[in-house]
């Protein structure tokens, strides 16, 4: 392929965008790099930087099920439940890095990765006269020696926490048959399609903690005093980890010269694998045991089929052909997931108790994001 004399060559320093599609003027071509004027039947090659990488600040909550009875008083009913620790708004990350193939670039690769973490709170419910009794209650459990009902039954103060996370990761190879959004000018029509197909993982963590302080306690004793001694906790973490390959689109549409709507719609049928762990311990670290002396430590798992679907809606603006800033809003639905809440037992009597796995559960999770993209 023979291209214009290096004196000919454009400035890869230059922020001058060039079209995207549609004939070229004689000018233009000499500016992109193809052969000279004239010449007939040779594929132009675009001077676009190729690599790009971005990264953005990412904020984002999730719905949760209809929530499981953690406390009880009796006179009264359930007085906290799991959805009393409700999903926050935390914080977390999302990087990419890819690159462009081809003397037109229609082809790329991009690596992704996102992740939330954190995500959730807790609350506590206290009666003065230690009436409160959790659920579960474990029936022959012991920890150190003294029965679980000690802590569980007519206790002083009860809390439930959530700490929930979510990790995304991604390899797509993306199709751009009408160019890429960010090099439009005002002779190229103002939307622009990609297509991709790629392999996803994703990651669905729920933990909740239920921690009981005994009615045997100190007055004045609040959690994590005396060592813990006076407490218990019962855990359950469930995790779910998808996996397979998926597919999509992205919109551009420029309604001003440099400022763009862009949308991304991806679908992943996936399999499942979900782990799910119920642990039940004293405030000091010491791990109850079942009557037959077994410890109260149960890992359980299953598999099965489940789908994710998300779209990312925003805004970019294109300050020069180097750079862009964007911000917008991300949805992410998950079906036939397993949550700790579906999963919270009644009663700790054996490990069999805790083996229960529902996988029929969903959930969104959606927030803002804002952040730059790089090319060089």
């Amino acid at each position: 392929m023979m291209m214009l004399p290096d004196q000919a060559a454009p400035d890869e320093t230059s922020d001058e965008l060039t079209p995207l599609n549609g004939p070229l003027s004689a000018p233009a071509a000499e500016m992109q790099g193809v052969l000279a004027p004239g010449a007939a039947g040779v594929e132009r090659v675009l001077e676009w930087p190729r690599w790009f990488a971005g990264a953005s600040g990412l904020v984002m909550t999730r719905t949760l099920p209809s929530g499981a009875t953690t406390s009880i008083l009796p006179g009264t009913g359930a007085v906290l439940s799991t959805s009393d620790a409700s999903a926050t708004w935390p914080g977390g990350v999302d990087l990419r890095l890819g690159r462009w193939f081809g003397a037109q670039q229609r082809h790329a690769v991009e690596l992704i990765y996102w992740g939330v973490y954190n995500m959730g709170s807790a609350a506590t419910v206290t009666d003065s006269n230690n009436g409160l009794d959790a659920v579960p209650q474990a029936p022959g459990v012991t920890v150190g020696g003294q029965p679980a009902a000690t802590f569980l039954a007519n206790a002083r103060s009860q809390q439930i926490a959530r700490s929930d996370l979510v990790n995304d990761i991604e390899i797509n190879w993306v199709v751009a048959p009408w160019g890429r959004p960010e090099y439009r000018t005002a002779a190229d029509r103002p939307v622009t399609l990609m297509w991709l197909m790629g392999f996803r993982f994703f990651e669905l963590q729920d933990v909740l903690t239920m921690t009981s302080l005994a009615g045997t306690a100190p007055p004045g004793s609040t959690f994590g005093v005396n060592g813990g001694a006076d407490q218990l906790a019962f855990n359950v973490a469930t995790n779910n980890n998808l996996y397979g390959g998926q597919i999509g689109g992205k919109f551009d549409w420029h309604f001003l010269p440099n400022v763009r709507l862009s949308v991304v719609k991806k679908f992943m049928l996936a399999g499942n694998s979900i782990t799910n762990t119920s642990t039940m311990a004293g405030g000091n670290g010491t791990t109850a045991a079942f009557a037959g002396g077994s410890p109260v430590q149960v890992h359980s798992t299953a598999g099965t089929v489940a789908y994710l679907g998300s779209i990312d809606a925003a805004v970019a603006w294109d300050i020069t052909r180097h750079w862009s800033l964007f911000g917008g809003y991300r949805v992410v639905g998950v079906g036939n997931v397993a949550q700790a809440d579906q999963s919270w037992p009644v009663t700790v009597s054996s490990p069999g108790s805790l083996t229960a796995i529902d996988p029929a559960g969903s959930t969104l999770i959606h927030g803002a994001f804002a952040g730059f993209e790089g090319r060089y």
